[in-house]
């Protein structure tokens, strides 16, 4: 299964080689043009008239870099990207393109003090154990700056539901590569893209080099239906179908490409949501100021619990994100 293999690969930010060479493999019989650029993005280009389209996608997850070896053999290290850090102790984990299985240790919580109960533990207060004995046994299996990513499996349960790691975005990557099997007028461009966990930075080089006239990022974002939250502040939901962005940190998005989006699925009779938070960005936020600038949208998939080690996930909503994404390209004659 396609969407298992991205989810279960491994790319943080700035190692989105596994992820890259995955993606490669299966878009080399659906392009006019494919190349890899120096950033590491891929671009891929479908020949045709008219209005220059960029669809992107980012390759890359949260996860971490290892900064240090501590005397115990146990090892030092800190996030790439958006990873809050109460949620990682006890985390099962994975080094480097060797693999390596570590655990995030911390403090148990009967030796913590009441002040730290409090404030919680920082990444300052973790480490992780790779059953090392010493420091010098530690540094033979691993290097300073190895990449390091959650160990989670991809798997399906209740009805129609999907959990797994790097949601963010292997869920744009997979609607993607399967936008990128169909045929179109407009002169497209498929842009899978590097480092946007850490601002962007892929996405600002690839739409400056295209200059296109719309971009439209497809992303996996967040969704807090759960109890502990109120619904008027939730953000999506999962099963009520891809969400439409009004605006993030980045970007105000195109209120006339949001509007077709929206009558086009209500054409097709395919579910939708907008997206009500306006917390956090994507890749349209480098996009819109490339050049010239751009018109943009994104598009999104709900996923529950993001940037964290496991995400879940609606199938239904991934395919309606496909058919919605596909039905929007192809009106762009």
């Amino acid at each position: 299964m396609l969407l298992k293999r991205l989810c279960e690969a491994s790319g943080p930010s700035g190692f989105e080689g596994e992820v890259r060479s995955l993606i490669l493999k299966e878009i080399e019989n659906y392009a006019d043009d494919i190349k890899v650029d120096v950033m590491g993005n891929i671009i891929v280009h479908k020949k045709g008239k008219g209005k220059k389209v960029l669809i992107d996608a980012h390759m890359d997850e949260v996860g971490f870099i290892i900064t240090g070896f501590n005397q115990d053999g146990t090892l030092r290290f800190s996030p790439l990207g958006g990873v809050n850090s109460k949620i990682i102790p006890s985390k099962v984990v994975l080094i480097g393109d060797k693999k390596i299985n570590g655990v995030i240790g911390v403090k148990p919580i009967h030796l913590q003090s009441k002040e730290e109960r409090k404030k919680g533990l920082g990444y300052k207060d973790c480490f992780i154990d790779i059953g090392a004995n010493n420091r010098k046994e530690s540094e033979s299996l691993i290097e300073l700056g190895e990449y390091v990513v959650f160990d989670t499996k991809f798997e399906e349960f209740g009805q129609g539901l999907i959990s797994g790691k790097a949601f963010d975005d292997r869920m744009g990557c997979y609607v993607l590569i399967e936008a990128l099997k169909e045929n179109y007028n407009c002169d497209l461009y498929g842009v899978f893209t590097v480092q946007e966990e850490i601002g962007d930075r892929g996405a600002y080089v690839s739409a400056y080099n295209i200059m296109p006239d719309i971009g439209i990022a497809l992303e996996g974002t967040i969704c807090a239906d759960m109890p502990s939250v109120p619904k008027h502040l939730s953000a999506t939901e999962i099963g009520k179908g891809p969400a439409v962005s009004i605006m993030d940190k980045t970007s105000i998005f195109n209120d006339d490409i949001a509007q077709e989006i929206i009558d086009i699925a209500n054409k097709n009779r395919i579910m939708y949501q907008r997206r009500r938070a306006i917390a956090g960005g994507n890749d349209a936020g480098a996009i819109i100021m490339s050049g010239e600038g751009a018109k943009v949208a994104t598009i999104s998939v709900p996923c529950r619990y993001i940037h964290s080690a496991i995400s879940v996930a609606s199938l239904e909503d991934i395919e309606n994100t496909k058919k919605l994404l596909i039905e929007y390209i192809k009106t762009l004659n």
